[in-house]
């Protein structure tokens, strides 16, 4: 059992009011592991109070050096939790304890750092000099200010991952933050507000509200006008709909959204059949937005990429689904209608003509959670909905390309844009490609495209804007010009 979670609302840590709790599920069990807070209106409307007030009516907006500090001493306290947190994330989120040490925590505390390198890099004031018009001179100032109240409205696949991304940013900014964690993973955001005491956080700068209703609480953020900015991660769909109801207050809004991303494996690569294995969809249950589940690869070794996968995850069979093995990357998916999409899709594929060559069950035998098997498409064609649209699962496409242009229009038809990535022996070639490639982040023979210090964000029905890195501080910064005249 994981301890309560509760609401961290005005710099204290709270029940809900009546005391209303939900129940939080584990993936692995199907059992209820905690309790957690059940936000009210009433309770919403208070953290939003609290962050307009910290915003309004402190100084938290223009003290630079002191985020700074309190970031770097929340950024220690984070670490010296490290154990808990993989605890928390291998039990609320089912990672398995290879995904909870890396992408989980370990990954969430490098992306803390890093976004902590760039923050010195952000420009807050600069001269434009002067400039006669009109007949007079000016001098010009441009200043960069914090928007002000921002909602981060976060996912369940790796919650503390997303938390930093958002939270650290808007606070190093300047902002103040309601932040709505997802109903399946309401204990990572909670024990960041315990976290944040720790840390001596001030009154008001950040305020976490849990709810098991799919869109109360985000609606509200969306909806209320105190709100200036909302950073949201999730569907498309949601996305689309946040635009529509954001816009009634013209709200600021960043936008991280779904993924089909490609890994394109070219025939000149040394180790082909090996850079083919490594391919699966494994990590996390591909529970990733910008995992990559379309498998691109030559028509001309064609068969020998599908020997190879089924090699591949015929080898992989008893490696997954272990909660204590410390070597697994792979666990549940997070939830029992998450288990039901995936296999809706699953049944789709076979009905669309691709060939089931691995997979394709759920596993009971693994336990009373959400299991569902590593699972391989081969004799995919890219216009099949399995190869269109984001399954959120252990699923993995694979589709025969002619050439490179044909590999390039293959990855490009496609409603999403996050990420990809390109193997070949040829770096040149490779380069060339991924340039063409539309796609917010692209790896080309293994490179790291998305860390702390990176922005990452992604093109067309993946979103707008960019988090992390020094772009994803500035997305909470608004621009002001001061001309003085002379």
């Amino acid at each position: 059992m994981l301890p309560e979670s509760k609401l961290y609302i005005d710099g204290v840590i709270r029940r809900a009011a009546g005391d209303a709790t939900y129940d939080n599920f584990s993936p692995w069990t199907g059992q209820v592991i905690n309790q957690a807070a059940e936000s009210s209106v009433p309770d919403v409307d208070a953290a939003i109070a609290a962050a307009r007030r910290a915003f309004d009516q402190t100084d938290w907006s223009s003290k630079h050096a002191y985020r700074f500090e309190l970031m770097q001493r929340y950024r220690d306290v984070l670490y010296a939790n490290r154990e808990k947190l993989v605890e928390i994330a291998r039990h609320e989120a089912g990672a398995a304890v290879g995904a909870a040490s890396r992408a989980h925590v370990d990954g969430a505390l490098a992306g803390m750092d890093g976004l902590l390198e760039c923050f010195p890099r952000v420009t807050w004031e600069e001269s434009r000099g002067r400039r006669k018009d009109y007949g007079f001179e000016s001098e010009r100032t441009v200043v960069h200010e914090p928007l002000g109240v921002v909602a981060a409205i976060t996912p369940w696949n790796v919650p503390l991952y997303v938390n930093i991304g958002k939270v650290i940013a808007a606070l190093l900014a300047g902002c103040t933050v309601v932040l709505k964690p997802a109903p399946d993973t309401p204990t990572m955001g909670a024990f960041m507000g315990d976290l944040a005491v720790q840390a001596d956080f001030p009154a008001g700068v950040f305020n976490i509200v849990t709810s098991s209703h799919p869109a109360m609480v985000g609606e509200m953020l969306v909806a209320d006008e105190r709100v200036d900015l909302i950073s949201f991660t999730g569907s498309t769909a949601v996305g689309r709909r946040i635009m529509e109801k954001g816009a009634a207050t013209l709200k600021r809004i960043f936008l991280e959204l779904g993924g089909k991303s490609v890994n394109i494996i070219l025939e000149d690569v040394p180790n082909f059949a090996q850079a083919v294995m490594g391919s699966m969809v494994v990590f996390h249950a591909g529970q990733g937005c910008a995992t990559p589940t379309r498998l691109l690869v030559p028509r001309s070794r064609y068969a020998e990429a599908v020997k190879a996968l089924e090699m591949a995850y015929a080898g992989f069979s008893t490696k997954w689904g272990d909660m204590n093995d410390p070597t697994q990357v792979m666990g549940p998916v997070i939830s029992k209608k998450q288990l039901e999409r995936v296999m809706g899709y699953i049944e789709l594929g076979k009905k669309e003509g691709a060939r089931l060559l691995a997979g394709g069950n759920m596993r009971t035998d693994k336990g009373g959670g959400f299991f569902v098997e590593p699972t391989c498409f081969v004799d995919v064609r890219n216009e099949m909905r399995i190869a269109q649209e984001e399954i959120f699962g252990p699923v993995l496409v694979v589709i025969p390309f002619e050439d490179d242009n044909d590999a390039i229009r293959i990855a490009n038809d496609s409603e999403y844009a996050l990420g990809g990535s390109i193997i070949s022996g040829d770096k040149e070639r490779a380069m060339r490609m991924a340039r063409k490639v539309q796609s917010g982040a692209m790896s080309v023979n293994g490179g790291m495209s998305i860390t702390g210090d990176l922005p990452f964000g992604g093109f067309k029905s993946s979103g707008m804007g960019r988090e992390w890195g020094r772009e994803g501080i500035e997305e909470f910064l608004d621009t002001k010009v001061i001309a003085v005249r002379v």
